[in-house]
């Protein structure tokens, strides 16, 4: 069967922390519906994508990987993780602070749960003025003071607070806490895990009106103590150039923003690519087959790894998307010039 682009149905999840900006930016009509995650390209088995486009229409996304694990995932992915996607990609609107919260890595995920680790990443498309987040800790404190802060309710006053706008970018490994606050719409590339330990919820009932499970002693056994000097990402974003913002053991991630048809020949990481469109609708063709799709704001698609070679030609003058993949590559010190080469190129 001919590969192609997949678009995906829309997965909306509903939580006490979700807003109403999620819908009108994918494009769908409003409701009062609380809604704060939009799992745009998900393997995870309780809430699949369900493809939307082309002869695939109707399948769930992992029945479709078994079908064809290394023309749909690539050779090295599919052998490194067992024919399951390693990604999930969501947009998340914050209308209030969502709890204060750690997951663990993938040796206490498999060892607690059976499951794969959480190391994420987020770039925020729109913050409110004054909006901020959690990300890490601003000092030193003993697992002792964590219980005690945590009991007392003052856990926030020992952590990284930081301002943000459109465009910033947080690196978020496995044991660091964090919280994503109100007033912010992002774009977050994960593991595919569903593991996360609550640490502290502002006492607030669910949607059922009943308080939300805490996970404070696996959130102890998971949690990095260590405190960094800067939390957040930096990088300079050029036009027409595909900018590498995140290059981590679990994910590589590259932002870009083209006013022009803009090549992308990805097909030496050997990986599918999950690209989602944070701003202007673009079309992406792939070149060896002319297989075309049209890819709205809001909307996310997966571009099989064995068709990785195509253009992404913006509509109404410019597109901002991102690009999230497994950068299989070698990384060996005689491939640092031509890896190098591809990244600013490509």
């Amino acid at each position: 069967m001919q590969l192609y682009p997949f678009l995906f149905e829309p997965n909306l999840h509903s939580v006490i922390w979700g807003g109403n900006q999620l819908r009108p930016y994918k494009g769908l009509d409003s409701t009062d519906e609380p809604i704060g995650e939009s799992w745009e390209v998900s393997a995870v088995p309780t809430s699949t994508s369900i493809i939307a486009n082309g002869t695939l229409k109707g399948k769930d996304l992992i029945s479709a990987i078994n079908e064809q694990p290394d023309a749909i995932l690539g050779k090295k992915v599919n052998e490194k993780y067992n024919g399951q996607l390693p990604l999930l990609v969501k947009f998340i609107d914050a209308k209030r602070d969502l709890s204060i919260q750690v997951h663990p890595n993938d040796e206490m995920a498999m060892r607690e749960h059976g499951k794969m680790g959480k190391s994420e990443m987020w770039y925020v498309i729109k913050a409110d003025e004054g909006a901020h987040l959690y990300a890490g800790f601003k000092q030193n404190i003993t697992p002792y003071e964590y219980q005690k802060r945590v009991e007392d309710g003052s856990i926030t006053e020992v952590l990284a607070d930081h301002q943000v706008k459109a465009g910033d970018v947080f690196y978020l490994p496995a044991g660091r806490v964090h919280a994503i606050c109100g007033g912010i719409l992002l774009a977050e590339v994960q593991q595919s895990s569903d593991v996360t330990y609550r640490i502290f919820d502002y006492n607030r009932p669910g949607l059922d009106g009943k308080p939300r499970e805490l996970h404070t002693e696996l959130a102890a056994k998971a949690l990095d103590y260590h405190v960094i000097d800067n939390y957040r990402t930096e990088y300079v974003e050029t036009p027409n150039n595909a900018i590498q913002i995140i290059d981590s053991p679990y994910f590589s991630v590259r932002i870009m923003e083209v006013s022009k048809s803009f090549h992308r020949d990805l097909r030496k990481y050997d990986s599918f690519i999950i690209t989602m469109c944070i701003e202007g609708d673009c079309r992406i063709r792939v070149r060896g087959t002319g297989e075309e799709i049209l890819l709205k704001q809001g909307n996310s698609t997966l571009i099989p790894a064995a068709i990785a070679n195509y253009d992404v030609i913006p509509l109404n003058g410019k597109t901002r998307i991102l690009d999230a993949f497994i950068d299989n590559m070698d990384r060996s010190i005689t491939s640092k010039v031509t890896r190098f080469l591809h990244i600013t190129q490509k």
